[in-house]
Order: C-alpha cells, then structure tokens, then sequence
C-alpha cells in the first residue's frame, strides 16, 4: 500500500492513489494511520479515485476517522498529485467532491511541477439551517452564542462543509485549545463545526486561526479562509479580495461579484513517499 505525504501550508495528508473506492476499515485506518506517535501523522487521509463527472474525485477521512466533505488545502494536493505524478498533462483540470460537487481547478506550473493551484471553490451557502445551523434566517451574521458562561458572536458559511467564524483582536494568540472543541460540538451545530477565530488587520489582510471538524488544531484550512473572506465581507470588515495569514502561511481568496464563486490560491507540496 503505497503512499505519499503532502501538506498544504501544513495542513497534512497521506495521500493514497490508484484505488476504486475507499477500503472497508478506512474510517480505522485514518485513526491509525493519522497517529503522530504510533502512525504516519497527518490530519487526514486523502484518497483520488476515478469519477464519472469530473478528471478525479476527492475523499478525505479525518484523523477521528469522519468523513469531510470538502478540504480547500487537501484539494491542492490532489490537484499537485495528479499532475506531478503524471495522471494529467492537462493544466485546467475538475476534481469531484463530496460535500461542493465538481470543482474546476487551475495548476500553476513551474519547471514540470505544480508551484500554485487556483480553485473554484464555489457559492457560499448562508442560510442557517443549510451550513447547517439550528439557526432559522437567509443569514446569519454576527449572530450570539454562549459556551461555559463566554459569549461570542458568530457568522455561519458553508463552502460545502459548516463554518463558525468568530472575530476577536489578536487570532495568533487566541486560546483555540479551550474555546476550539467546546464551539465545535455546540448544541447549535448539528453536524458539528469548523471554527475560525479571526482578527482583520486591513481592508486586504487577516489573521485567522482553526479548530478543525473531526481533526481539532491544524496549520491551515482553506475552505476556513474562504469562509473567513466571505465572512469579512458581509460583516463589512475587508474587500472581496484579501489574504489569510494562517499559522502555515497565506492563502490568497476572492469572492468575485462576477459570479458569486469564493476563488483559492495557494501552494502544495510532496514531502515524501512510502509503503506499507
């Protein structure tokens, strides 16, 4: 069983090709696999398989062993993967996704090797009870919630998996490991939530730290900084254009007036390669 280990601004993978479908004990596998101890180490399992819709398809199991439905970061990596290794010479190439369908994908290419990849990643769904939240309203902007007697204020997005994004002044410094868990498994997220805590530097840049759904802190999520943009601006705090500086590095996201699509830039890389 061959693999490879990727990370998109150090959110980390083990990458698993030439499949069919995902194997019967994955969800255990992932558990096992994902181990930084007793395992390979990673935040989650990322399989490519064949799809009837698109040039690839996406699965990703978490290191709890839950499936995600999307992953902006884990989409890089694939898109690198298939590219690098061969599977497509094609630089505009769509990749199927659980949780947000097709996606197109662009892959900026230097000396033979993905640098960038650029991905469509979509609308945004803001009605609360789609992210899904027990919410009832066509959005829900800085909508209050309490946990352990510490009120927040929330904006919900999904990019085909839930966002909870929360402002406080200094993101970098945040105590994610308290208030991260406790957000993620609140009785107003019934699926469970990915929750962001954010602080806006300009107009152009934020800060933004992650709790990850199923995985808990990681270096970087991209469907977390999209969801922080499109926060941002309807929370009128950035333009439609911005950076995220997560604790792996920045991410490049727009929400184009054009056509209501949230827009990824960023990198990946292949760290290295091993069987088991």
């Amino acid at each position: 069983m061959e693999f490879t280990k990727m990370h998109g601004l150090g959110n980390d993978f083990v990458v698993f090709a030439g499949y069919q479908e995902l194997p019967e004990n994955v969800s255990q596998l992932a558990i096992d696999l994902c181990n930084r101890f007793f395992g390979i180490g990673a935040d989650g399992l990322v399989y490519i398989l064949p799809s009837e819709n698109a040039d690839f398809k996406m699965r990703i199991i978490n290191s709890d062993g839950s499936e995600a439905e999307q992953c902006g970061n884990a989409i890089r990596c694939v898109a690198k993967y298939v590219y690098d290794n061969g599977l497509t010479s094609n630089t505009d190439i769509t990749i199927e996704t659980l949780g947000a369908g097709v996606q197109q994908v662009q892959l900026n290419v230097q000396d033979g090797q993905v640098a960038t990849v650029r991905v469509d990643m979509g609308q945004p769904i803001l009605e609360g009870l789609k992210v899904p939240t027990t919410v009832d309203a066509d959005r829900v902007i800085a909508h209050p919630i309490e946990v352990d007697g510490r009120e927040f204020t929330f904006t919900a997005v999904s990019m085909g998996n839930p966002h909870c994004v929360i402002y406080v002044d200094d993101a970098a410094n945040f105590d994610l490991l308290t208030w991260g868990p406790k957000l993620e498994k609140h009785p107003m997220f019934p699926r469970k939530i990915n929750v962001e805590f954010v602080s806006v530097n300009s107009r152009t840049h934020t800060d933004m730290r992650v709790w990850e759904r199923g995985a808990g802190p990681t270096l970087a999520c991209g469907t977390g900084a999209c969801a922080t943009v499109v926060s941002s601006v309807l929370n009128g705090l950035t333009d439609r254009t911005a950076t995220v500086s997560l604790k792996g590095g920045d991410l490049l996201i727009e929400w184009s007036e054009a056509d209501n699509h949230v827009y990824m830039t960023g990198p990946a890389a292949a760290v290295f390669r091993g069987s088991l």
